[in-house]
């Protein structure tokens, strides 16, 4: 049985809303995205989003979107949104690419949302490669992409 949003817009039956959400929407998040979307086909939709607003709007980092190229995935048409409480319903899951991600969010979540958050990873943080060499970003795509399984069915 189909579900609604809360804009009233049906869900087909199946599908799984993700929500990965970093810093600025300008490297980790974007590239979870694409790799999940990819991953998983069409049982899932998947968007993306920061906390602060400084990318909204803006493309992804040019280094992830070299990395995530060398991986195979397309960043060029990315556009930086930022979290909201509108999103963060929209979402069956919302995963944080750090654990202060994770704090920032469970302070704009509602009773509704709390328990939709979760870590991307296990129990640790994917480093944020802002400001580090190609290394970096490559580590941290690398880390995305292993990392992404267990939140598809």
């Amino acid at each position: 049985m189909a579900g609604q949003t809360p804009q009233g817009q049906e869900v087909p039956p199946g599908l799984r809303r993700i929500l990965v959400v970093c810093l600025g929407n300008h490297c980790r998040s974007p590239f979870a995205a694409a790799v999940l979307a990819r991953h998983g086909g069409a049982a899932v939709e998947v968007r993306s989003a920061g906390t602060r607003d400084k990318w909204v709007g803006k493309p992804a980092h040019p280094t992830m979107i070299a990395a995530a190229a060398r991986c195979g995935y397309d960043l060029t048409g990315h556009r930086g949104v930022q979290a909201d409480s509108a999103l963060m319903e929209w979402a069956d899951v919302i995963l944080t690419m750090d654990r202060a991600i994770l704090a920032t969010l469970r302070e704009l979540a509602d009773a509704r949302t709390v328990p939709k958050l979760t870590l991307y990873l296990d129990g640790q943080d994917v480093p944020d490669p802002w400001g580090q060499d190609d290394a970096a970003f490559a580590a941290c795509a690398a880390g995305i992409e292993s990392g992404a399984t267990r939140h598809l069915r």
